[in-house]
């Protein structure tokens, strides 16, 4: 009956605006098809017998709760039948029994649904789960060009929708839709084998056209709901984002300037709403017609039948009953079918997020990778991000077991690119990237992160403790550790003032902290991982010079005996490294030692020089 009904409303809405299609109907039940056809498969796929028992208890209950509802006035009908009658002197009796037992059905079947809510509730829950778990850990699992070109809390609310719309779903086409439609074919069958095929017309005529016009006009309203909703993104965004910069806000003086924009905002917002409740109240009020309308049928109907003696003063109870508790799911049904769609919509984003593959993705036959001495060798290394015509060109050099190797150049000549690579976040696109001798391309990505620790220039910390972002390396580790790997970062001054000393919460991103402390909170997350592979991109960039001089004694005891790779901008902080590589427009311009490069008198020089200058002027410039 549903496809006739969704056809009938396509046909409908061609017919008045000339703006609908078939396909573009077809297009709008699709994601709700494969949306129930993923839930099925989904509640099919809890493979435990307990779950599996308590799908089909909810299942049984639902059905049980039918029959009582359906029963119920049949019951009722016969006791006052019997009563209004007056043959039977002991009837009195048997009336107040029937009483009850119309009444105890009634209970049952409007608690039936409440135990069968209880009982499925941890189905609904484990499906959630499941379904928000894997689609987390294959976000997670994504190539870093994804998290670039995705806004990371458009994504979140992809996956939160999307498991909302889960348990909506199954509650609703399972439970409301589905039993709905039983009921209502339980009711024809008995009001048409008990009075007759025309209360049954009756009965499901009116839920026919109680559904089509509930569905069109629910359509219809569908832009205004929309627009309301809009309205409702655009003031709730213009207060977030004034209210996040409440300190450029004062600057400027513009707390009455924000007022208004927010107030202009809201006063859309209050329009739409308005229009949207407007076209509720008409939808409500075409229902409340043809409830009515139904039920003056079907109570006409049924004094004509008592006026010919075919039916008795109880009858015209039971019909009557038996339509108002039709009505009383088809009641949501315009919410429910907004619901349906949108939920389908948001289930349909959420797998498009599992749909998506990594771009960068282990071999069926990778192995771990085996590090021995921890040489980094780029081979012939080419690479060209998306969008952009000037990558690495050609790239190759060595860095030994044990030694320091720097990388130096202009912003955009590829520094952060060889990093990347490093880590196995790009492929290269010609070339190779190995570690004692292994392509990268040839082993599973977690061993060769795992070998590699990172202090990178913007240190992002979790919003936890102090210890906890310390051990997220090395999450194992003991306290005593946790405390040897701060203080080697010089975080000893920060923990004493720290209320709760490692048990210091940090704030989201780890904005507690200023970024020096990030920086050495990073610090002491790669010492306390210790890894084969050092790698420091602009690790003291954050620092103030007494600071800097400290944590540089630290981070060349770590580098002691451990392969390190460095990129800077700031050329006094790389003028030890064994070896320095100057790129300029991906290519490798030159490399050596410091002095080697200052006597060679090219790039280095210069950059060298210039920076010479520029402090220079600042150390001036300081009264």
């Amino acid at each position: 009956m549903g496809c006739s009904i969704l056809t009938k409303i396509a046909y409908v809405l061609d017919m008045r605006k000339g703006e609908r299609t078939a396909s573009d109907v077809a297009n709008e039940i699709s994601p709700i098809g494969r949306a129930l056809a993923r839930l099925v498969r989904l509640i099919g796929g809890l493979d435990t017998p307990e779950l599996r028992f308590r799908v089909g208890l909810a299942l049984g209950l639902t059905l049980i709760s039918k029959v009582f509802i359906v029963g119920a006035p049949l019951v009722l009908a016969d006791a006052v039948n019997g009563l209004s009658s007056g043959n039977n002197p002991s009837w009195d009796a048997v009336f107040l029994m029937a009483i009850g037992a119309w009444a105890l059905m009634r209970f049952l079947g409007s608690g039936a649904p409440q135990l069968r809510d209880t009982i499925f509730q941890p189905v609904s829950e484990e499906a959630q789960r499941r379904a928000g778990v894997a689609v987390f850990g294959h976000v997670h699992a994504l190539g870093i060009r994804f998290h670039q070109s995705k806004r990371t809390g458009a994504v979140w609310r992809t996956i939160e929708r999307g498991v909302r719309a889960i348990d909506f779903l199954t509650r609703f086409v399972a439970f409301n839709i589905g039993p709905t439609l039983i009921e209502l074919v339980m009711a024809a069958a008995v009001l048409g084998l008990r009075y007759g095929w025309f209360f049954a017309l009756i009965a499901a005529s009116t839920v026919v056209v109680y559904t089509i016009i509930t569905l069109a006009i629910t359509e219809w309203r569908l832009q205004y709901r929309r627009d309301m909703n809009d309205a409702d993104s655009e003031a709730t965004g213009r207060a977030v984002d004034s209210l996040m910069n409440f300190e450029t806000v004062k600057a400027f003086a513009a707390e009455a300037r924000e007022t208004e924009r927010y107030n202009q905002a809201v006063r859309t917002y209050a329009k739409a709403s308005v229009q949207s409740n407007a076209t509720l109240q008409g939808l409500n009020a075409a229902q409340g017609f043809i409830q009515n309308l139904g039920l003056a049928a079907m109570v006409a109907a049924a004094g004509y039948a008592i006026s010919r003696g075919t039916m008795g003063a109880g009858d015209i109870a039971a019909v009557t009953l038996v339509m108002l508790n039709l009505y009383g799911p088809l009641n949501i049904l315009g919410f429910a079918w907004r619901e349906i769609k949108q939920s389908s919509i948001d289930m349909e984003a959420m797998y498009a997020l599992l749909d998506e593959r990594p771009d960068i993705a282990d071999k069926p036959s990778a192995r771990a990778l085996d590090v021995s001495q921890g040489e980094v060798e780029f081979d012939r290394v080419a690479f060209v991000h998306d969008g952009r015509h000037a990558g690495l060109s050609d790239v190759s050099f060595t860095i030994p077991s044990g030694k320091t190797v720097a990388i130096v150049g202009p912003s955009g000549s590829g520094k952060s690119t060889i990093v990347r690579l490093l880590f196995r976040f790009y492929d290269p696109q010609a070339g190779a990237v190995r570690i004692d001798g292994q392509d990268l391309r040839d082993v599973t990505q977690e061993s060769v992160r795992a070998a590699i620790g990172l202090v990178p220039q913007d240190v992002v910390l979790f919003n936890d403790t102090l210890a906890y972002n310390i051990a997220y390396g090395r999450p194992d580790a003991t306290p005593e550790e946790i405390d040897e790997a701060a203080k080697m970062a010089r975080l000893e001054g920060l923990i004493a003032a720290a209320p709760m000393g490692l048990q210091t919460k940090v704030g989201e991103r780890g904005l507690k902290l200023s970024g020096g402390e990030r920086q050495r909170v990073g610090i002491a997350r790669a010492l306390l991982k210790n890894p084969a592979i050092l790698v420091l991109d602009e690790a003291t960039s954050s620092l103030d010079s007494v600071t800097e001089a400290e944590v540089r004694e630290a981070l060349e005891d770590a580098a002691k005996g451990r392969t390190t790779l460095v990129v800077a901008h700031r050329l006094s902080t790389v003028a030890d490294a064994d070896e320095i590589i100057v790129l300029a427009d991906g290519k490798v311009a030159e490399r050596g030692s410091h002095e080697a490069l200052l006597a060679k008198g090219e790039v280095y020089a210069e950059l060298w020089e210039m920076q010479a200058r520029m402090n220079a002027q600042a150390v001036v410039e300081i009264p």
